[in-house]
């Protein structure tokens, strides 16, 4: 799956909580969203009237939703529940076992929440 793809099937499952998401298309959308953010919190630190950077905070309220059900996807493609994502309320370690789950590769072949999205 390319960049463009990614992003694109991110936006249009924005909602979607069922089925499986490849490492790509989980990790193209965050590289995404951080250099979006990114651009955000250049043009919010420039001289302006939107000193608190109010279209950061936008964005960030806009992309909730699809970053959610990615990641939602992305642990149902390594056979976790999706109620694993609220591993990362435990500080720290939380985050850093949701990126190791995030960064393993798919489960071969069809898993309880569907078919393997890279076709095997």
């Amino acid at each position: 799956m390319t960049f463009f793809e990614a992003v694109k099937t991110c936006f249009l499952n924005y909602a979607n909580f069922k089925g499986r998401a490849s490492r790509s298309e989980f990790w193209y959308f965050s590289l995404f969203n951080s250099i979006v953010a990114i651009i955000l919190m250049i043009i919010g630190g420039m001289p302006s009237k939107y000193h608190n950077n109010t279209m950061l905070t936008l964005y960030n309220l806009a992309v909730f939703c699809p970053a959610l059900a990615v990641s939602w996807r992305r642990l149902h493609d390594i056979g976790k529940s999706g109620k694993s994502y609220l591993i990362n309320l435990i500080p720290i370690i939380g985050g850093i076992i949701f990126i190791v789950w995030a960064a393993q590769d798919s489960q071969h072949g069809t898993n309880q929440y569907g078919h393997n999205p890279k076709g095997e």
